[in-house]
């Protein structure tokens, strides 16, 4: 038997766990054992260990629960099979690429990944047909590997793995919560510091420099699945969103820069709403608020007022390269439909 975390010929590789292994599940026993730079998450792990692709003693070992021994473990590494997710031709704005990770600009009107509603004309349907044979296989699959998501309508940076290692390593700093994500918005009123019923709302707190911090649980609505609502008493996943003005239009509205120590689902949205703050355009927590054609004048009025998307846009992204070790951080420069909402909400009226 070779040397521990070895590389076989025929593509075994062999973890050994020590005497004092922890009772734990045996994937979480092995990911501990895999070596810096072997692209092998806990999550392929644990496929593989229900398809009978890990050994010991000769007999492959199938029941995630069983307790972990010491000694020696081989894995069966197969090579990444083809996704049955269609390629499909969709041009891409690429920010960034190497053989490990890309990084994208998203359009508005691109779901990311395929799901019951939408099987084609996603991101990832375009990210097969323009990586091809470069992708080096995500969890045992060749598909590109999706550590976070921005909705459908919001525009923005997007980064994407390639590989298993690159893939193993976004993911970690996302749930660290080390990824630097800006995002700027046009909010309906203009939050303030000074506003009583702002400061009296739970979960809203103001830091130095005017900063809104806003923190709740946040969980699936009880009557309509498609959104969020926010939660209290530990319930939903813990979220935190912080936000400052950058510019207000008349007490109409606000350009704001939003940024996340968490990423839930429809975060930013479902925070600026529960502030009473929700973003122009938004048909799902936006509510029935509209701009005043009096204060603002009609054209910029009905411009917020007919905006057809959330006005949010995914403007900064930085993390380390999961591989190189790289600091990297990318900006993108507001969408021309919000463009034209910020210079009309500015205008002389």
């Amino acid at each position: 038997m070779t040397h521990p975390l070895q590389f076989e010929d025929d593509q075994w590789l062999t973890l050994r766990l020590p005497d004092d292994v922890p009772p734990d599940r045996l994937d979480k026993a092995l990911a501990r054992e895999v070596p810096v730079g072997v692209a092998l998450s806990r999550s392929r792990l644990a496929r593989m260990i229900v398809e009978g692709a890990v050994f010991r003693d000769g007999q492959a070992v199938t029941d995630l629960k069983s307790r972990p021994q010491p000694g020696d473990y081989l894995v069966r590494l197969d090579d990444p099979v083809d996704t049955e997710t269609l390629a499909e031709n969709i041009p891409l704005s690429v920010v960034w690429e190497d053989a490990d990770l890309i990084v994208i600009d998203k359009p508005a009107g691109m779901v990311v990944h395929p799901a019951a509603g939408t099987p084609s004309g996603t991101l990832v349907n375009a990210l097969l047909a323009h990586c091809g044979d470069t992708l080096s296989g995500v969890g045992g699959e060749r598909r590109p590997g999706i550590v976070h998501r921005i909705d459908k309508d919001t525009t923005g940076l997007l980064v994407v793995a390639k590989s298993d290692r690159a893939h193993h390593g976004l993911a970690r700093q996302f749930e660290n919560h080390s990824v630097n994500r800006r995002y700027l918005a046009v909010v309906h009123g203009v939050p303030s510091a000074a506003d009583p019923r702002l400061r009296g709302l739970k979960g809203v707190s103001f830091e130095d420099a005017g900063i809104l911090k806003i923190v709740t649980g946040l969980a699936r609505h009880k009557t309509d699945r498609q959104r969020q609502a926010v939660v209290w008493d530990g319930q939903g996943r813990h979220a935190v969103t912080r936000a400052r003005v950058i510019a207000a239009f008349r007490g109409q509205a606000a350009l704001m820069e939003c940024w996340l120590e968490t990423g839930r689902t429809h975060q930013i949205r479902v925070h600026l709403a529960h502030a009473g703050h929700g973003l122009v355009g938004d048909q799902t927590y936006g509510g029935k608020r509209k701009l005043s054609p009096a204060v603002l004048g009609v054209t910029a009025a009905t411009r917020g007022n007919t905006f057809p998307r959330q006005a949010l846009h995914a403007a900064t992204l930085g993390f380390v390269h999961p591989v190189t070790g790289e600091t990297l951080e990318f900006s993108s420069p507001m969408p021309g439909d919000m463009a034209d909402l910020v210079a009309a909400l500015a205008g002389p009226g």
